[in-house]
């Protein structure tokens, strides 16, 4: 009997494709073999970083450059009072390289930096593509590339925590994690919002714009220097110290990378760097991207692989990431972007308007990361739904772990939106909330920064709108507020306890954070109102975001507990008129009254017989609930039927007691 690829084995569909799946799947081997040179794995040759770039030796520092297009490079810098001299020329070494050797005396730590770039039509300044640390002058706002060799280097002192079996992802931003109007730092985060994450029970910390960008309002995705930690918020061994801390609690950190597109500046990133647009591009208007205003890579150059898979493996061995967030995969796997695009035929995954080298691309970062990291994360952000992302590269698929379970936030916002709570559909939730691919694991979440950024709002903000601002206190009852509470509680319950692989929140959201993000630009006249988190709204006794907050901790505790998110989710109630949802995942019940006004007393479901006793339930005082629910009493299914008393949009989590 002919044996059935896994991947096509979980999917049937897929069956008329599975040559290309094939093909893709060999072409991937075969481009690693090609890279590998004879090396043992293609992770033993993605050090581009080791080799180019400015590293002291014990003759001096040595600086090299790929830049096949140049006729000159030269380095400047405030040893040369940035004049371009001829004897700080680099050397062609053939096939587009450059170097020079400076004498120790010349460079020092702290010392600035950049390169004199000549073409046959132009020159212009440039910093070095595997730059490591940039600065920007305060008064000039100019950048430039800086000497970053301390006395002693940092010193790791915990060991990376093992991989959780269900991620509970923290997603957030050091910048804007301050509750001041200003850049925070990587200091402050680890001090002050680390400690939140490890009491709100998250295993998992994504880090957003760590790599540099010129522009900070672009929240970190218009990447100019992809080796550069963001120095706006502080040293790198700021970063390593923030990320061993987060070891140290036990929390793994994952980079949130951007991998997809690079900015279009010319004098801090990549752009037009040797004077051509295609040493690590697409030429044409396929090199630029039309909505993001950036530059496209090309993944069909051997230059492109090796300098982004060395990227992958530099941050996973120098500042020990535990794994990649890839931003953009839809943009990338298609000539079009996805822009406008509806993914409704599988012809569709397999037609002309896949970008192949791109998914190569994935392929290998997957094999790579993995060869080195066996235990690391990936998750890909990928609204396209293609087939085999989040499966094993030695089964068919791509090699990704997780992928983004973006359908879960767009229905909730569009739940919210368009619908009053008495048209809430608790079979329309349960089919969005596990609607995926079946051969792979998600990530689900509520909200991510992306429902967060102005122009939008929240979701608890569309719930109770401008009275977040004057309702909120616990001594100022309000029906648009408790209805906002509830219901908030009752969708990130849902999501969590229905969620297949891991969770995401967004930092701030766990307590509702009241407003939008927007960053510093001239249209707000470069304010940080809303480019920062008010921790302590949730901090205040008197304030009603202390009810969230507590909610969001004891859910995550509960959930990770113990392996109940890795048993399957099977659906028990799904009363439409009713608006009830029960459903069981292994020995806990999860039972939830979406009704706006209705209780309901000894409603009937249908289970497993023997004693359950109450874990959660939204109801309590301590999350801003009425205490209707008994939570001391025993709980008994007798013949099948366990019967409850069910108040208005309430969520009860029980779990039957085992010998």
């Amino acid at each position: 009997m002919k044996r059935v690829p896994p991947l096509l084995a979980k999917d049937p569909y897929l069956a008329p494709y599975a040559s290309e799946i094939e093909r893709r799947r060999r072409r991937f081997l075969l481009k690693e073999l090609e890279l590998r040179h004879g090396a043992e794995t293609l992770a033993d040759r993605c050090n581009n970083h080791l080799y180019y770039g400015l590293h002291r030796t014990s003759d001096g520092w040595v600086l090299r450059e790929k830049a096949p297009h140049a006729l000159r490079v030269f380095v400047i810098g405030d040893f040369s009072y940035w004049k371009v001299e001829e004897h700080f020329a680099l050397h062609p070494l053939g096939n587009g390289d450059w170097e020079i050797t400076l004498p120790h005396s010349f460079l020092k730590h702290g010392s600035l930096y950049k390169l004199w770039m000549v073409w046959q039509d132009g020159a212009d300044e440039r910093l070095p593509s595997y730059v490591r640390r940039v600065v920007q002058d305060d008064s000039t706002k100019i950048f430039s590339a800086q000497v970053w060799q301390p006395e002693t280097p940092y010193h790791w002192k915990f060991p990376v925590p093992p991989r959780p079996s269900v991620p509970w992802v923290y997603e957030a931003h050091v910048g804007m994690a301050t509750e001041e109007c200003r850049v925070g730092t990587y200091t402050e985060f680890a001090e002050n919002v680390l400690p939140r994450i490890n009491a709100l029970g998250y295993n998992t910390l994504q880090l957003m714009a760590v790599q540099e960008h010129p522009y900070y309002g672009s929240f970190g995705y218009q990447v100019a220097n992809f080796f550069a930690p963001s120095s706006r918020f502080g040293t790198p061994e700021e970063l390593m110290a923030l990320i061993d801390q987060a070891h140290g609690l036990g929390i793994r950190v994952v980079l949130d990378i951007v991998h997809s597109h690079s900015c279009a500046n010319e004098r801090e990133g990549l752009s037009r760097f040797d004077g051509s647009t295609d040493l690590y591009f697409h030429t044409g208007e396929r090199g630029r991207h039309p909505v993001w205003d950036s530059r496209c890579f090309n993944y069909g150059k051997d230059d492109t692989l090796m300098f982004l898979l060395s990227n992958l493996k530099y941050w996973l061995t120098e500042f020990h990431f535990d794994g990649f967030r890839f931003d953009g995969v839809t943009s990338m796997c298609y000539w079009d972007h996805g822009i406008g695009v509806d993914f409704l035929d599988y012809r569709q995954y397999f037609d002309a308007n896949v970008d192949e080298d791109a998914l190569t691309y994935l392929y290998l970062a997957n094999s790579v990361i993995h060869q080195i990291r066996p235990e690391a994360t990936t998750i890909a952000e990928d609204v396209s739904g293609m087939p085999g992302l989040a499966f094993p590269t030695t089964q068919g698929g791509v090699g990704f772990d997780y992928r983004m379970s973006m359908g879960v936030a767009d229905f909730w916002l569009k739940t919210a939106k368009d619908l009053p709570d008495e048209q809430w559909h608790v079979g329309d939730i349960f089919y969005r909330l596990t609607d995926h691919r079946k051969e792979e694991k998600v990530i689900s979440y509520v909200e991510s920064h992306d429902q967060a950024m102005v122009g939008d709002k929240t979701l608890i903000f569309r719930l109770i709108d401008s009275k977040m601002y004057d309702c909120m206190s616990v001594f100022t009852p309000d029906f648009q507020v408790d209805r906002g509470i509830a219901l908030i509680k009752l969708v990130v319950a849902c999501t969590a306890s229905l969620c297949d692989g891991g969770f995401l929140n967004f930092m701030g959201n766990e307590f509702g954070h009241p407003e939008w993000i927007d960053f510093p630009r001239e249209g707000n006249g470069w304010s940080y109102q809303y480019a920062r988190r008010q921790w302590s709204l949730a901090d205040n006794e008197t304030l009603k975001y202390k009810y969230l907050n507590a909610f969001h901790r004891d859910l995550t505790h509960l959930l990770l507990s113990d392996d109940t998110l890795l048993q399957p989710a099977d659906a028990l109630v799904r009363d439409i008129g009713n608006q009830i949802l029960a459903f069981r995942r292994g020995e806990m019940l999860c039972v939830f009254n979406f009704h706006p006004n209705q209780s309901l007393q000894d409603f009937p479901i249908y289970c497993e017989s023997g004693k359950y006793k109450i874990l959660l339930h939204s109801d309590r005082p301590e999350y801003g609930g009425f205490g209707h629910v008994d939570d001391t009493l025993d709980y008994f299914s007798r013949k099948g039927v366990l019967q409850l008393y069910l108040p208005a949009r309430t969520a009860i989590i029980l779990a039957r007691e085992t010998q």
